[in-house]
């Protein structure tokens, strides 16, 4: 009778144990729905000038991405216009990310006196890496996310017309070195152009992010295939990368002789594939756009690309040569080089995106920071909203 009654005991205080353990077990974490805040940039050019700028002429690219990272550096205290978009008249708060889309460098103008590319980092670093002083929502330092532009590879690999030094990979090697962490950081002396190539993916808020040297040409298409076979088919992308969907012709591989960077031919193999619409680099990348919008076809969930190189603010719906695609596309602005902004420093523009990971939707919108080029304290103006829907 003892041992049993002993036995029911101990059964007795195994349950209520379990019971406890049960009750006081912790809940598995809520997801993060709330909205991800995110700076699109691009194509700063170190290395040259601007026509004019804020009272000056002949304004080097250092003072002038400076003044345009100050004006982000006081975004968290500006309230989103009532406009109707997502966030419409709500405190923008703070800064997860910014995407700068490349072309950091730039040593390919003619002038004599443009600077080496390891100045340009520098700069770069100072304005950007060091210079940007936003926080995320958690309080932590807001992330930089890059890619390279084709002044940043042409940096690396040469260019027909002369440069001095020939090549200089810095900027490649730095771009390199924090997309990867690896233990030993790349420099301007041991990036190996063949294999160190800047592509990878980040998963932000339930999107998924892929990060490319340039362009998806047949050779990144291969490392984009397999990265897109990690994530569900219904995972939304967003591709980033320098070139524009509709890519030109001059920055494939050269399809004549030997397929070198030369002044006869002007290509500048910053792209691995070769050109095959043709042997001009003044021709129409209609092959390779084909190729491309095939992929995009067999990878629906794409739905978004950010890119610079045009140096125009502009969102729009890319559609493939055939006109049977459709990718919500966003072209940034260059503070240097902006097809309206050069001219008229008043429609300077950086993008100011909204990731809402409950409607899975990103809502961009243009930022003037320089409308007023007498009042570096003047308050920004917004264009007109463009919202993408990623599912």
């Amino acid at each position: 009778m003892k041992y049993l009654k002993s036995t029911l005991l101990m059964a007795a205080a195994a349950l209520a144990f379990a019971a406890c353990k049960k009750n006081t077990t912790t809940p598995e974490t809520e997801p993060d729905l709330s909205p991800v805040h995110i700076i699109l940039t691009s194509d700063a050019h170190y290395g040259v000038t601007r026509p004019a700028f804020r009272g000056a002429t002949t304004v080097d690219a250092h003072t002038v991405n400076a003044a345009m990272i100050a004006n982000m550096n006081m975004l968290t205290n500006v309230t989103l216009p009532s406009d109707g978009a997502f966030e419409a008249g709500q405190k923008i708060g703070y800064l997860d990310h910014m995407i700068q889309t490349g072309d950091i460098a730039n040593r390919m103008e003619t002038s004599a006196k443009v600077q080496l590319a390891s100045a340009s980092w520098a700069q770069f670093d100072t304005d950007y890496l060091q210079g940007l002083s936003t926080k995320d929502k958690n309080g932590n330092k807001t992330s930089i996310l890059l890619v390279p532009g084709n002044h940043d590879v042409s940096n690396a690999i040469g260019y027909y017309a002369t440069m001095s030094p020939l090549t200089d990979a810095t900027s490649m090697a730095n771009l390199y070195t924090r997309a990867y962490s690896p233990v030993t950081p790349r420099t301007a002396t041991t990036f190996a152009y063949p294999t160190d190539r800047v592509n990878y993916s980040k998963d932000i808020a339930g999107v998924h992010f892929c990060f490319m040297q340039m362009w998806p040409d047949s050779a990144v298409r291969v490392w984009l295939n397999a990265d897109l076979q990690k994530i569900s088919a219904t995972t939304p992308v967003v591709l980033v990368c320098h070139d524009q969907p509709a890519v030109v012709a001059n920055h494939f591989t050269n399809p004549n002789g030997t397929h070198s960077i030369n002044s006869t031919d002007k290509f500048d193999n910053v792209l691995d594939e070769v050109f095959k619409d043709g042997k001009v680099a003044s021709g129409t990348a209609t092959i390779e756009q084909r190729a491309l919008a095939t992929f995009i076809k067999a990878h629906t969930n794409i739905k978004a690309w950010l890119h610079g190189h045009v140096h125009e603010s502009r969102f729009y719906t890319w559609t493939g040569p055939d006109n049977d695609v459709s990718v919500s596309a966003v072209s940034i602005d260059s503070p240097v080089k902006g097809l309206v902004s050069a001219a008229d420093e008043t429609k300077l523009s950086y993008d100011f995106a909204t990731l809402d990971p409950k409607t899975m939707t990103l809502t961009i919108r243009e930022c003037f920071w320089n409308n007023e080029p007498t009042n570096a304290s003047a308050a920004v103006k917004w264009g007109a909203p463009y919202t993408i829907k990623l599912k």
